[in-house]
């Protein structure tokens, strides 16, 4: 089916009106099965978790904070995912991030209704993710909207009027994450020993790189030990930013064969590695798999940053990276292509 559809294959029911509705149990349509259910599969043995890395000697000279570099490099190595704290965004706006989408998130459903998406580009507000029919669905509604470039922002109908001021603390917000992009991919260039300005670059430079953002909203679930809020997946993307719900846990990582529940620090942000990393550093770091727990005591917001190439910009390894020893492990493919891609594998 194309993934470029401008309708979803079955009708639509918002996660948080079934939360809301009061049902003791959940319809079959949400049931994982045993599989991939969080009470076959969740290890908390891993008690050290993600790494945490202190930026704060972090300036525009990167290569004077070795420390830092040396830190990333081995936390993208081993887990695709580390912590940051001291990382230029105030916690006074990351506070007011969460809590104007949460009050978006409390208004009336027919209100959010008004900016149902389609599956043809997804921006707006939404619930399911893939076009397939007749699939297991995640237990969590979202909002996606695209930031830069200027050439592909979201449209004026996609912005939400209510809270009057999530649009421009959105874009606040937004500014400061994308500065904090810039310099880990500084960071993480000089880590595969390439020059500082490669993967910028590859992405096709500051100006043209895409930035977007999705506000996950996971609604209570009375029977969490049987769902998904979001099914396990790596990142399509190049660098993913999580402002996480310090409240309420959930985000796990694989690490082998077992799941490792992520503890957020309070201030912090969660990075993580997306695919185009991984392509554009041969499969040195790694994008990881991750995914999120339900619960049945409280709802729970979260904030992905996507930091991604130009769309028509070829993605390839680096050729510093291929050896004869260590060949190139992918071909280049544009970023369009390559969310087309995975697009038609999502349920």
């Amino acid at each position: 089916m194309d993934c470029s559809q401008d309708s979803w294959p079955e009708p639509v029911v918002n996660v948080q009106s079934l939360s809301e509705s009061g049902l003791s149990t959940i319809p079959d349509q949400y049931i994982k099965p045993p599989s991939e259910r969080p009470s076959m599969q969740t290890s908390e043995h891993n008690q050290q978790g993600i790494p945490i890395i202190d930026l704060s000697c972090l300036i525009d000279d990167v290569a004077r904070c070795p420390a830092i570099v040396q830190a990333v490099s081995a936390a993208c190595q081993e887990w695709g995912f580390f912590q940051v704290v001291n990382h230029g965004v105030s916690e006074e706006l990351m506070d007011r991030m969460q809590e104007t989408w949460r009050t978006f998130f409390q208004l009336p459903i027919n209100v959010k209704q008004a900016y149902a998406n389609s599956p043809k580009t997804y921006e707006g507000y939404g619930s399911r993710l893939g076009i397939k029919k007749g699939v297991i669905l995640d237990w969590g509604d979202y909002y996606l909207l695209r930031l830069m470039p200027a050439s592909v922002r979201s449209h004026e109908r996609h912005w939400p009027t209510q809270p009057c001021s999530l649009r421009e603390i959105t874009y606040e917000y937004e500014k400061e994450v994308a500065k904090l992009c810039r310099k880990l991919m500084k960071v993480l260039s000089i880590s595969l020993g390439l020059h500082v300005d490669y993967l910028q670059n590859a992405f096709g430079g500051e100006a043209s790189a895409g930035e977007s953002l999705r506000v996950n909203y996971y609604p209570k679930c009375p029977q969490p030990e049987l769902v998904l809020a979001r099914s396990a997946h790596t990142d399509i993307n190049g660098i993913t930013v999580l402002l996480a719900d310090h409240r309420v846990g959930g985000l796990q990582v694989r690490k082998g064969d077992a799941w490792i529940t992520v503890q957020p620090s309070p201030g912090a942000l969660v990075i993580n590695i997306g695919d185009q990393i991984q392509i554009s550093s041969n499969s040195v770091f790694k994008s990881v798999e991750h995914r999120v727990l339900a619960n049945s005591a409280d709802e729970r917001i979260s904030l992905a940053f996507f930091y991604s190439p130009q769309n028509d910009l070829p993605v390839g390894p680096a050729e510093e990276l291929v050896t004869p020893e260590r060949p190139a492990l992918y071909l280049p493919m544009t970023y369009d292509e390559y969310r087309a891609y995975k697009l038609k594998e999502r349920v």
